[in-house]
């Protein structure tokens, strides 16, 4: 399997995981509007790693992985508030958030090799 196959897996995986944890989460205020946002930024990692894949030109995947990032980013940011709010278990969510870590990881440095091809 290639790496982008992988990675895409992964972030499939990553979205059916958040869809999962925002229907058991608490009925609620904080159910409610943190869970809207996971979903929204933790399904939207892989449907812009998609969207990268598919890119018209360099200067476009550079820009659409710089959108997983920021969407990972900001489901790191959900899940971290979840667990401060102990409104979902640390060890629950630190799975899920290792796996989100490492998609940041590996899109960062896919954003470097773009930019290092870029300017030579």
């Amino acid at each position: 399997m290639s790496g982008e196959r992988a990675l895409q897996d992964k972030t499939t995986d990553i979205a059916l995981r958040i869809i999962r944890l925002v229907e058991s989460l608490p009925a609620g205020a904080v159910g409610n509007v943190v869970g809207h946002q996971v979903l929204r930024s933790g399904t939207s990692i892989g449907a812009n790693y998609r969207a990268a894949a598919r890119a018209k030109s360099k200067a476009d995947m550079l820009n659409k992985f710089k959108i997983v990032e920021e969407e990972a980013d900001e489901t790191l940011y959900w899940l971290d508030l979840l667990v401060k709010s102990n409104t979902v278990p640390e060890n629950r969510l630190k799975p899920l958030m290792d796996d989100v870590e490492q998609v940041i990881a590996l899109t960062v440095a896919s954003i470097k090799t773009l930019r290092a091809n870029q300017a030579s």
